[in-house]
């Protein structure tokens, strides 16, 4: 089977990778459904990556519908060990201006409608979550955006909202009065799935538009996020391309990579076998 090191991720604006070599796509078959859509791997600055379009070809699976656990399954298959997450947001501060990156740190979970874990069916996990990102990757984003000369915000709050509508104007002055910093509707089950799956994880959000809490701002209209998706997708692909270069090959003082050493809870011999078979990529070195 085709292997990777690296995970990419791209959201809303971001459908391909330019710059790789030795191009081969691969279907991936999961326990957990179809992931998004068929795997591109390949050469990338000398790294052996895998990109995935979170939307599918033509952005066609809402964020309440995307399999995020065949996805990040999917990138464990391939021996993925760090994910590069790429996603369109709003800002909800008057700093994080349209164009701009914000590389954040944390999360607040408004979806509703979702699976977020891999644990279940017999087996129960707990992982710690206090820091959702993983610092060596979100440090190798905020090296490419200085590298490459783009604006971008290491730090701050993500408000994973379950859409597809955008917010309320109260609800984006709710956002607002927390402190968080952008929103968005698709990182956060990324995050925890790859937390999970013990894979080094991090985003780079891309700032489309005020939301709509900003006075004398019009509100949000989807030509606006197209036309400033199109600008930003040049930019992150510069972006991705030179962390992938500056990824180092090491990632074992990342907490993610042995995050889910003591997470089962579930007496061994409790499990069920078809859900042992189910989870032996992610745990069977556990069981």
């Amino acid at each position: 089977m085709a292997k990777a090191e690296i995970g990419i991720i791209g959201g809303s604006g971001l459908y391909n990778m330019d710059g790789l070599t030795n191009v081969s796509e691969h279907r991936i078959e999961t326990p957990f459904g179809d992931p998004s859509e068929v795997f591109v791997l390949g050469t990338l600055e000398g790294r052996q990556v895998a990109f995935l379009a979170r939307h599918g070809k033509g952005h066609r699976i809402l964020p309440s519908e995307l399999n995020f656990k065949a996805n990040i399954y999917a990138m464990k298959s391939l021996g993925v060990t760090s994910i590069l997450s790429v996603s369109a947001v709003g800002s909800l501060k008057e700093e994080h201006k349209p164009t701009d990156f914000v590389i954040p740190d944390q999360f607040i979970d408004r979806t509703f409608a979702r699976s977020s874990t891999f644990f279940g069916e017999g087996v129960v996990g707990h992982i710690a979550f206090a820091d959702p990102v993983c610092p060596i990757v979100s440090y190798v984003f905020a090296q490419a955006c200085a590298e490459v000369g783009v604006v971008a915000k290491r730090g701050g709050t993500y408000v994973c909202m379950e859409g597809p509508q955008f917010s309320t104007r109260a609800e984006s002055n709710l956002y607002r009065s927390w402190g968080a910093d952008i929103i968005g509707m698709t990182n956060l089950q990324e995050a925890k799935l790859a937390r999970e799956a013990e894979i080094s994880y991090a985003t780079l959000a891309m700032v489309t538009d005020y939301d709509c809490w900003r006075e004398g701002h019009d509100d949000v209209t989807i030509e606006q996020v197209i036309a400033v998706m199109h600008q930003n997708s040049g930019n992150a692909q510069k972006v991705v391309k030179a962390a992938v270069r500056l990824m180092p090959t090491d990632l074992s003082a990342s907490p993610a990579q042995t995050a889910a050493r003591f997470a089962i809870m579930t007496d061994r011999a409790a499990i069920p076998a078809a859900t042992k078979a189910k989870l032996n990529l992610l745990y069977g070195k556990y069981w």
